[in-house]
């Protein structure tokens, strides 16, 4: 099966750039990822995404899930599931994508949480 694959332009815009701020991730009031080096990712109409550096990612806490997805404008999507060490488990809160499409190859080795399910704060500049 062959899937879609879009190049981002005037009607669907992605740009990725340096934050150029402290990212703090928190999980049920756990740190789990803090960076200076995160990347955001506009994409379209929907909100900016903060894509941490995986290195910069408390991964005692990661557990990798065979959850996959797939978007025609970044390719395919893997996750991994938080748990604190308070016993909270949140299930398939990061995707990464391993190895995005060339419009988007600075995500390559970053995360990103969904912030209805972490707490991601972005320092002031």
């Amino acid at each position: 099966m062959t899937r879609p694959v879009k190049i981002p332009d005037a009607t669907h815009p992605i740009t990725v750039r340096p934050t150029g701020s402290r990212v703090t991730v928190r999980v049920g009031g756990t740190v789990v990822a803090e960076t200076a080096n995160a990347l955001s990712l506009a994409e379209a109409s929907y909100p900016v995404v903060q894509y941490i550096p995986l290195d910069d990612v408390d991964q005692a806490l990661l557990e990798r899930t065979t959850t996959q997805s797939y978007c025609p404008y970044k390719g395919d999507a893997s996750y991994y599931t938080v748990n604190t060490p308070d016993g909270q488990t949140e299930p398939d809160v990061i995707w990464t994508y391993e190895h995005p499409y060339p419009s988007v190859a600075d995500i390559a080795g970053h995360v990103a949480f969904y912030p209805d399910r972490a707490e991601i704060t972005v320092d002031p500049a």
